[in-house]
């Protein structure tokens, strides 16, 4: 996984690499507006993410998700908030992305290769 300094930084780096689509949270799926898509958990691949803590709060955490789904033929960025400000959805989507981010620290990119 990259490192990058700004919400920003990785946001651009993910457009660069093909992720254009605009994805928001609501509710209990993940839509692209602009093509009137809405997601539901099996419906997308959470690819990669990068957490951002707050500049004078590490509370206020965002969390930027790399999205994409084949069976839309999308990939998308997802911004979200974590942390303080966070969705308190108890949704499959909220589940599903919960579920990436601590598989991640469980079994981050520490872990042996075979």
């Amino acid at each position: 996984m990259k490192n990058f300094e700004t919400l920003v930084d990785a946001t651009n780096d993910l457009t660069k690499r093909g992720y254009t689509a605009n994805l928001s949270l609501e509710g209990d799926t993940i839509d692209d507006k602009s093509k009137d898509i809405h997601m539901t958990a099996d419906d997308f691949e959470i690819d990669e993410f990068y957490r951002f803590e707050g500049q004078s709060n590490p509370d206020d955490t965002s969390i930027v998700y790399g999205i994409s789904s084949p069976k839309y033929n999308l990939k998308g960025i997802l911004v979200n908030a974590y942390g303080a400000y966070a969705d308190d959805s108890s949704s499959a989507i909220a589940a599903k992305l919960h579920h990436q981010q601590v598989s991640n620290n469980l079994h981050g990119s520490d872990r042996p290769t075979e």
